[in-house]
């Protein structure tokens, strides 16, 4: 990792020493930032900011130049990939995605192509490689993708769901439909991935929003099978560089032995599970990333500290461990708050790094 200033957030994924725990944050660059806030009015709307790869560097780079993080993550959307597929992605106030023409049938799963990363998703590698130039090694850059699973509710769906009731009546009723869609996601994704790395992304994460939703059965059919495939296909070093995965299934920790085992670098937790519990359940094999319940942003500074103090405490000494909360920052969060969770990552984490 020569050419980056700070590779705290890499050599914790691979489980190489490091002086303390590296932090950084989902949805880091967003809407509690007023910076943020007054970029995207610029741009007009949210996938316009998306598609402009010097207004999506602009964002990727707030949260970076307000606070001490160990790494950057590229602004995007998990829904570039069905919308590159042609269903009219479109977002409404109040209600979140929405897909104008979403999969009913055999023959619209028939119509979707594998869209092509360097035509259809140009803006996006393009954004990486504008951020990773800007970057210029401060830090690591993390590119990413949503699960199939997690995509493929969105595309049946229609948009956000509370029931997962067209979804799951494909997959109930109609599973080799499901698993044709899985497959052609899954394809997509990893020439996604590969493309983000090739534009200089120095690690990638899978989000797995809606895997939590299945049964056990289930998820290991029609999420953690498809990530696996994902993982087998992506170019996983550069020029002898080791490109670290990380796999984040929401509400997965009942699954967490299985997710360890399909070939990614890192696991990363939601707040429903003791972190220091889920390292004696696997060991050395991956790194875990999490878990602070983004709620607790909510509360004092002083609250704040004692929460990443606890979980510090219940990962314990040695690497492996990059500091996060369980999902997204919500947008309400004062950013001060944010700042004093970092500081308390950054002041009480020596401790558990000395030899």
């Amino acid at each position: 990792m020569s050419d980056l200033k700070n590779d705290r957030f890499i050599r914790a994924l691979l489980r190489e020493p490091v002086d303390s725990t590296p932090v950084w944050v989902m949805r880091q660059a967003g809407r509690y930032l007023p910076e943020y806030r007054a970029t995207r009015e610029k741009a007009g709307s949210f996938m316009d900011l998306c598609k402009n790869p010097e207004l999506a560097c602009e964002v990727t780079l707030q949260p970076l130049d307000r606070f001490d993080l160990d790494a950057a993550i590229l602004f995007s959307d998990i829904l570039t990939i069905p919308d590159a597929m042609g269903l009219g992605l479109y977002f409404t106030e109040g209600e979140g995605p929405k897909f104008e023409r979403p999969i009913k049938t055999a023959s619209d799963i028939e119509k979707l192509g594998v869209p092509d990363p360097l035509t259809e998703l140009k803006y996006v590698i393009d954004a990486v490689s504008v951020i990773k130039s800007e970057l210029d090694g401060r830090v690591p850059l993390i590119g990413f993708s949503g699960s199939p699973w997690t995509l493929a509710t969105y595309m049946v769906e229609g948009g956000s769901t509370k029931t997962f009731s067209k979804i799951k009546a494909m997959m109930y009723d109609e599973p080799a439909l499901l698993h044709k869609l899985l497959e052609k996601i899954a394809q997509s994704v990893t020439s996604y991935l590969n493309a983000q790395i090739q534009a200089g992304a120095q690690a990638v994460m899978i989000f797995d929003t809606w895997g939590g939703t299945l049964s056990t059965r289930d998820y290991t059919d029609f999420s953690l099978q498809y990530m696996e495939n994902i993982l087998s296909g992506l170019q996983r070093e550069i020029n002898g560089t080791r490109i670290p995965v990380i796999m984040f299934t929401k509400g997965g920790s009942q699954w967490l032995e299985k997710i360890a085992s399909s070939g990614c670098d890192a696991v990363g937790l939601d707040w429903t599970i003791d972190i220091g519990e889920a390292r004696k359940r696997v060991g050395s094999q991956v790194a875990l990333q999490g878990n602070m319940d983004p709620c607790v942003l909510y509360a004092s500074p002083d609250r704040i500290r004692q929460e990443v103090g606890s979980i510090l405490e219940s990962f314990g000494d040695g690497t492996g461990h990059v500091f996060n909360l369980g999902h997204g920052i919500h947008p309400e969060i004062n950013p001060e708050h944010m700042q004093a969770m970092i500081q308390a990552v950054h002041e009480l984490s020596p401790a558990f790094h000395k030899k």
